[in-house]
């Protein structure tokens, strides 16, 4: 089982590179990192957050409570999202046992490359579009808690 990493760790914090490969590694690195997420138990999980510096992240937003449905981002890019806002208190498998409020674009649509490296555009809403925010954050080094409003 591939260890999540815990902040601080500065890993959590770098940008990560775009994904040039799409092969059998990466393919290995999705199943993974799906294995780690679903034994968390999480939603969703980033690359960096078990120490590989590529922008890939995997999300599975019903597994909890209906059919799985796991899905692979590599490469994601935000290409349009709301105007309107919704704050939401999320967690991270990365900083356990805490909940931070942060406002988000209430959705969002991504295009983003399949493990064929084949591109994708989809726009997502409700807890779906939280979780592809929040890992995709995680691609440039940005935690929850960043988010934080400090007083």
């Amino acid at each position: 089982m591939m260890p999540i990493l815990q902040a601080p760790h500065p890993g959590l914090r770098v940008v990560c590179a775009p994904v040039a490969d799409f092969d059998d590694g990466l393919r290995a690195l999705t199943d993974a990192m799906f294995a780690a997420m679903y034994d968390a138990p999480g939603r969703g999980l980033a690359a960096p957050q078990v120490g590989v510096l590529s922008r890939v992240f995997v999300m599975d937003a019903t597994w909890k409570d209906a059919e799985p449905r796991p899905m692979v981002f590599v490469n994601p890019q935000i290409v349009d999202r709301s105007r309107d806002m919704a704050a939401i208190s999320e967690s991270c498998l990365s900083i356990p046992d805490q909940l931070v409020s942060v406002s988000r674009p209430a959705w969002v649509t991504l295009r983003w490359q399949g493990l064929d490296g084949v591109e994708q555009t989809d726009t997502f809403k409700g807890v779906e579009a939280v979780i592809v925010q929040h890992e995709r954050d995680h691609l440039d080094g940005i935690l929850i808690t960043d988010y934080a409003v400090q007083a």
